[in-house]
């Protein structure tokens, strides 16, 4: 093979893997991971007030999805999030501190509803995902439930019709339609020490064939005996159970039911995977 020729595969190859998983450069001194919001952005807002008093120049922030969704106010919590991310970034303007969303089984269905035209059985998965959550964040962005029930049942062509009404509103939403497209299905520090997912993953397949294990596998994870590869710990933050804070050898669960009732957590992970501090709002 030409040497030009491998290069520039080696280049595209690295480009769709950044737009699939985020990357913590090797400065980070340490990671803030916060554990899914599901819409309730007054708890949201009061963990970023704590947190803002804790953060330390050369600190990360990943957000392990399920930022929407379930609870009253998925629209507003969007909102605090890039709001949020803007303040982040003046602490250390010269080094550029990164931010991370990632994509929870929310974003997913949310992602999937917009396409919802090419599903086999529209008003099937439309009912399905309402009761998953999505029906909250749909109420958020003012669509009626009868109304979406009905356009699902009408056709292609309704569907699609309402799909594009949807998209419109979502990019009526200042930042809202560019954060769907700057979620990552998992981030990961460039040293291979530790990895952040949202619910889970299947630690018998590599890291770029998991796909949704990512927010379906969570059972699987808690079975997980042996390090990941080189991972020192692999962080989640959605778990059926909602266990709080739960560490394992080479696992933490960061899920205290935030959206069913709970709070909502955040913890400060080291690059050897201690869990240095954790935060509840």
């Amino acid at each position: 093979m030409d040497p030009l020729i491998g290069k520039q595969q080696d280049a595209a190859a690295n480009m769709a893997a950044s737009q699939i998983f985020a990357t913590l450069t090797d400065d980070y001194q340490r990671v803030w991971a916060v554990a899914s919001i599901h819409g309730e952005v007054g708890r949201l807002e009061a963990l970023h007030a704590g947190l803002w008093d804790r953060l330390r120049p050369g600190d990360r922030l990943v957000y392990l999805g399920n930022a929407i969704g379930r609870g009253p106010d998925s629209c507003a919590t969007i909102d605090e999030l890039l709001s949020f991310r803007r303040a982040f970034m003046t602490l250390q303007p010269e080094e550029a501190p990164q931010v991370v969303f990632l994509r929870g089984a929310q974003e997913e269905m949310w992602q999937k509803l917009l396409q919802l035209q090419f599903a086999t059985d529209p008003p099937g998965v439309l009912e399905w995902m309402l009761q998953q959550g999505v029906a909250e964040t749909l109420a958020a962005y003012g669509f009626d439930m009868e109304e979406a029930r009905r356009a699902a049942s009408s056709g292609a062509v309704g569907v699609t019709r309402w799909t594009q009404a949807l998209r419109q509103r979502i990019q009526a939403a200042p930042g809202h339609y560019a954060f769907m497209g700057e979620i990552r299905r998992a981030a990961l520090t460039d040293d291979g020490a530790l990895l952040f997912v949202n619910a889970g993953l299947d630690p018998s397949r590599p890291l770029e064939t998991q796909r949704d294990s990512f927010w379906w596998s969570s059972a699987a994870f808690a079975r997980m005996s042996e390090p990941y590869g080189s991972y020192h710990r692999v962080v989640r933050g959605f778990d059926p159970r909602h266990p709080g804070v739960e560490i394992g050898d080479f696992t933490a669960t960061l899920d205290a039911g935030c959206g069913f009732g709970g709070t909502l957590l955040a913890a400060c992970v080291l690059p050897d995977g201690t869990i240095e501090e954790a935060l509840e709002a």
